[in-house]
């Protein structure tokens, strides 16, 4: 039996003529078998020299063939290119071949578009087999606990993708990791393939796909504003270390939580540079808040209450904007299909409720309790979800990411914007119109953005606060960009406390690694 290797770049027009000979053969000659390879045109080149280093021949163009002697093993003996294919098709089987030019031009590119179709299929297949791998970090945190039971329901990635989870915390959180690890195989979820703890540093985030950044830990002592802003620096420096170092290329960073959010953002594109384009944080809890407290207000569900922008600093001086939201569903004497709706603020005819006592229940609810973990879980979830399946078509979604400059925003600070998901990424809704934003409320929430940048870098020894003349109203121009000032602490430095992160001591809880101050 005759075993024919034919192999070549996946655009080569000389490949598809021979091919297309080496098919007809297969075909009308019963002991006459072909093996076909295709390579991208970018690595055909690499692939080539690797093949004929491996069986010591000489050959540099496209295609190559050579045949295999299966009755007697050993490797296979190096027939050549087109011609001299051509050439023993005619010899010994009597048959050549009559393409034309333009025909080989033709199929060279349905062979391309073929092999690429086939790799994506492949990838897709690898996907099924090999689950994607979703690292916690902080696991023993409480949004971590309520995270888990979304992450498996099959509603965040997919009822066909499997998950592996890993819990990543320090060594004295093994025992109470090794409990949840037991509760969460309980599940018996049939998306979940594993969950593993992981206590070692050096083996954090290997092979990750999804890395959600909890808050960290707090040890309850007692430091300066500049001294917490400061020891977020060793933790995001040695997570985008390890990011880099272990991830999988095209890992998905997700930060959330309730301390520092947009600083911890954007240190960790500052260490994790490879990968910085796909590190987000994430802002939909603050946008949950508010729609809680309008639904109570106008007596709906928070569902039915769309397209409120949260604006700037998820944990400190954010704007939530409620010039775009609709309201879904509301009873009343205007009644429309599901589809329906109604800007919120013709619903809402007390303007000073809007201004003044929205905006102090938002604050109280973002200051004056901890996160318990559920929201958090929440608001994770659903972004991840919106990352790889889109968002709801015509919603707004708030999410914190890198300025570009949009709207005005300086470069090079996290700041929370209005985007939309498709297409396995996000874009930003530039095209918005009426949401301008006044120079002196961008100026507030950029300052202090700025800033803690600046002093967590070491480039600023002080922070401090912006100040406005007219700090707790909202200029008439904006009376509905409402403010929510969630880091009110900020203008009250003197007599505000801090808990330190365990940003070092977390560290050197870890096994196999410790970190200096």
């Amino acid at each position: 039996m005759a075993k024919f290797v034919i192999a070549g770049r996946a655009d080569c027009p000389y490949y598809a003529k021979t091919e297309l000979l080496a098919d007809y053969l297969q075909k009308n000659l019963p002991d006459f078998r072909i093996h076909k390879i295709t390579q991208r045109p970018e690595v055909w080149e690499d692939w080539l020299k690797d093949v004929c280093e491996k069986n010591e021949w000489s050959h540099k163009n496209s295609p190559i063939i050579w045949r295999e002697l299966l009755d007697r093993g050993g490797k296979g003996l190096l027939l050549g290119g087109y011609n001299e294919f051509l050439e023993h098709a005619q010899l010994y089987y009597d048959v050549t071949s009559s393409m034309t030019t333009e025909l080989m031009m033709v199929i060279a590119q349905e062979n391309l578009g073929a092999h690429i179709e086939k790799e994506q299929e492949e990838e897709a297949l690898k996907t099924c087999i090999n689950p994607l791998q979703v690292w916690i970090t902080s696991a023993s945190a409480p949004a971590c606990y309520n995270l888990i039971p979304i992450l498996t329901s099959g509603e965040v990635f997919g009822m066909h993708t499997e998950i592996s989870i890993t819990l990543f915390d320090n060594k004295q959180a093994e025992e109470y990791l090794k409990s949840l690890v037991v509760e969460t195989q309980d599940l018996a979820s049939p998306v979940l393939r594993s969950v593993s703890i992981c206590t070692k540093v050096e083996e954090a985030f290997c092979q990750a796909h999804v890395i959600v950044v909890l808050d960290e830990s707090t040890d309850k002592e007692v430091f300066t504003l500049e001294d917490c802003l400061r020891s977020r620096v060793p933790l995001c420096r040695l997570y985008g270390y390890l990011i880099e170092k272990n991830a999988h290329e095209s890992v998905r960073v997700i930060v959330g939580g309730k301390t520092f959010v947009n600083l911890k953002t954007v240190l960790l594109m500052r260490y994790a540079p490879r990968v910085a384009h796909n590190i987000i944080a994430v802002a939909l809890g603050v946008e949950g808040e508010a729609k809680a407290i309008l639904a109570r207000k106008l007596k709906t569900a928070p569902s039915y209450i769309k397209d409120v922008i949260i604006w700037g600093n998820i944990s400190g001086n954010n704007y939530v904007d409620l010039r775009k939201t609709r309201v879904y569903r509301y009873e009343s004497a205007i009644w429309g299909p599901l589809h329906y709706s109604r800007p919120l603020l013709n619903l809402i005819f007390d303007s000073e409720w809007v201004k003044r006592e929205f905006v102090a229940t938002l604050k109280l609810t973002a200051t004056g309790r901890q996160c318990g973990g559920i929201l958090a879980a929440h608001s994770i979830a659903t972004t991840l979800k919106y990352w790889y399946h889109g968002s709801p078509p015509g919603e707004i979604v708030s999410l914190g990411i890198l300025s570009e400059g949009q709207f005005g925003i300086p470069k090079g600070i996290v700041f929370s914007m209005p985007v939309k998901f498709e297409n396995g990424t996000w874009m930003v809704l530039t095209d918005l119109k009426d949401i301008e934003i006044s120079e002196q409320i961008m100026t507030r929430m950029t300052s202090d953005l700025i800033q803690e940048k600046l002093v967590a870098l070491g480039d600023k020894i002080h922070f401090q606060p912006y100040q406005s003349e007219h700090k707790d109203l909202v200029p008439d121009e904006e009376k509905n960009l409402v403010m929510s000032d969630a880091a009110d602490f900020l203008n009250r430095i003197p007599q505000t406390t801090f808990e330190k992160p365990q940003s070092l001591e977390f560290l050197n809880g870890f096994e196999g690694k410790t970190v200096e101050s």
